[in-house]
């Protein structure tokens, strides 16, 4: 049987070696993405019957929390730019569970406010976040879950981005 030679030919191993890639799991960044990527993977599975991704409950339990937070309060509290907020909230707002409003103490700024519809799709969707909660919990452990929280609610801060870039601006 003829074989037929790869398409691409390999990198030899020395070439490899050269550009100094680090073992696989060594980048702190491509660990964090694969990780949110595969939990919110599971959660949006579980919360499918809602029709929410986890990205789009998470907006919509900020915005219950705060009330009605300015667009720049939300960006912030969501680690967010703020276009990326605004490509973010064009399907909530679209489906009318949000509504953006003239902030009347500030005619300039806008304010983001859940509707009825968006209080409904909250109230349907906590059992089933509670759900994959509980699995989160269950399979990787109620301890070290409760650890991992505190560990990227510190990443998530204001205080780690300051010292990161401090760090890194004496480099």
């Amino acid at each position: 049987m003829k074989q037929i030679p790869d398409a691409k030919p390999r990198k030899s191993t020395a070439v490899l070696n050269s550009l100094k890639i680090p073992e696989p799991g060594r980048c702190n960044g491509t660990s964090l993405r694969k990780a949110t990527r595969r939990v919110s993977q599971l959660y949006d599975a579980v919360l499918a019957p809602t029709g929410l991704r986890s990205t789009q409950r998470s907006i919509l339990i900020h915005i219950a929390r705060a009330g009605r937070p300015s667009m720049g309060e939300l960006a912030s509290a969501l680690v967010l730019d703020r276009s990326a907020l605004a490509q973010n909230l064009k399907p909530l707002e679209r489906d009318g569970l949000i509504q953006t409003i003239v902030d009347p103490g500030d005619k300039r700024a806008r304010l983001a406010v859940l509707t009825k519809a968006g209080r409904v799709k909250l109230v349907q969707s906590m059992p089933l976040w509670k759900r994959a909660q509980d699995c989160f919990e269950a399979a990787f452990g109620m301890k070290k879950a409760q650890v991992l929280r505190m560990s990227l609610e510190f990443l998530a801060s204001g205080e780690f981005a300051e010292a990161f870039q401090r760090i890194e601006a004496r480099r």
